[in-house]
């Protein structure tokens, strides 16, 4: 319980040799819903794009295919997730991928600067996650979405007891938090069993 305990809390900040090992099983794990997320975004061409907590860049990779001529940034708190996710994506860096370490909660960016921002599988890991939001709503252009996706569904999941640092909400619960945080024409999306998208508009 002790070893397996230790290796989902690299899920929050990937460290080391164990690190390393989630960043590979998180890029596939999370692809499923990472995939049927996107499906609810209307992509357009050249589109500036930003990933929150982008692990180890396999979002990134998936957002550039979605929107030719578009420029993708990733931030993550993780010097590791940061390593791995610019390697994922070497062909593109420093052209149309732009990775850099960095906390939700003061993005290094300028105000209106994106058309999307996503964020997979981390806003459980987020600190003060209305200043959070609110960092999200400054950096997109008007008319910008902010996709959040989720698994763990569950203001109460067990998830929350094996993972250190991590807090679960449910989708309404981040929905409120977006409409709080002056976010406009919310909307939530499911997939069974527990998948869900939680999408916000900038007025």
């Amino acid at each position: 319980m002790g070893l397996l305990k230790s290796l989902f809390t690299n899920c929050a900040n990937p460290q080391g040799r164990m690190g390393r090992a989630m960043l590979k099983f998180m890029n596939l794990c999370h692809a499923p819903l990472t995939n049927w997320g996107l499906k609810h975004i209307d992509f357009q061409d050249g589109w500036t794009m930003l990933d929150i907590g982008c692990g180890g860049g396999a979002t990134l990779r998936r957002l550039l295919k979605r929107s030719d001529g578009s420029r993708v940034y990733g931030i993550d708190i993780s010097e590791e997730s940061v390593a791995k996710a610019k390697k994922v994506n070497e062909k593109a860096l420093g052209k149309q991928v732009f990775v850099q370490q960095g906390s939700a909660e003061s993005l290094p960016y300028e105000d209106g600067m994106f058309d999307l921002v996503t964020a997979v599988e981390t806003v459980y890991f987020w600190p003060n996650l209305p200043g959070c939001f609110a960092e999200v709503l400054r950096v997109l252009k008007s008319g910008g979405r902010f996709a959040i996706m989720v698994e763990v569904v569950s203001a109460d999941s067990k998830w929350s007891d094996l993972v250190d640092g991590m807090k679960s909400y449910s989708p309404e619960q981040l929905e409120k938090m977006l409409l709080e945080a002056g976010f406009v024409q919310t909307e939530i999306h499911r997939k069974k069993p527990t998948y869900a998208t939680i999408i916000g508009t900038k007025k």
